[in-house]
């Protein structure tokens, strides 16, 4: 079964992830760089540095939400970046900063389903993704689609929650997950379910070799994962 926000609403996993982002897009940038201590802008830094060798000129940033990894993305110069995600919400805040920062002739804000992305086969020479996957309602449709948009010998870079296996950190990241992560969020967001969905959605999950093996089944080769900081996060890579 699928882990969805709204537990006793009836709409789909898709409709519903859409509506939780709505509701939290006002807050969402604060809220992640707190509850992660900014730990999250180095490892979106470390990700974007895994694809300076090759050099992308096109690249799509699925789930963009407000737009951070699609800036983080300048770092290599490209020639166009496409941020593409199903919260109108969350891509308002991003279009918003993206004219104030002066990026609005470079990235490009969409409105967009990650399962049924509207371009052509082989078009990006990159696909990036920060927390998005999980989001996804048919996580192996996604990452399929993910695939065709990319060019042969194009790389795909997803950084995404996982869930430390060892003494204390295992601990120590269940317990702030679990207990303080949805209070806080609740109080700063005033949505009673999006951080309450995070942990539940992480815990879900298919972290480590679960996911490198997907990414195979999609047609993903030279698959990797490095995982960040005691194994709060990974980095997954796969190439067309």
């Amino acid at each position: 079964m699928a882990v969805v926000p709204y537990k006793e609403q009836q709409g789909s996993k898709k409709e519903q992830v859409a509506e939780m982002f709505n509701n939290i897009s006002h807050k969402y940038d604060f809220l992640n760089h707190f509850l992660s201590l900014g730990i999250d802008i180095l490892w979106r830094k470390k990700a974007i540095r895994l694809l300076k060798a090759d050099k992308p000129k096109q690249i799509l940033d699925i789930a963009t939400g407000t737009g951070d990894f699609a800036i983080e993305a300048l770092a290599l110069n490209p020639d166009r970046v496409v941020g593409v995600d199903i919260s109108a919400g969350m891509l308002e805040v991003g279009k918003q900063k993206m004219k104030k920062k002066g990026y609005d002739n470079i990235i490009d804000m969409q409105l967009g389903d990650s399962e049924k992305l509207l371009f052509e086969d082989n078009t990006f020479d990159a696909v990036i993704v920060a927390f998005g996957v999980r989001n996804f309602e048919n996580l192996k449709k996604g990452l399929a689609d993910m695939h065709r948009v990319l060019k042969p010998g194009g790389k795909t870079v997803i950084i995404e929650f996982s869930k430390p296996k060892r003494f204390p950190m295992k601990q120590l990241y269940n317990f702030y997950f679990k207990s303080i992560l949805p209070i806080i969020g609740r109080v700063v967001s005033k949505d009673q379910a999006a951080y309450t969905y995070l942990p539940e959605s992480v815990g879900a999950f298919p972290d480590g070799q679960k996911f490198l093996d997907i990414l195979g089944e999609v047609g993903y080769k030279e698959t990797q994962c490095k995982p960040l900081t005691f194994g709060i996060s990974s980095i997954y890579i796969g190439q067309k």
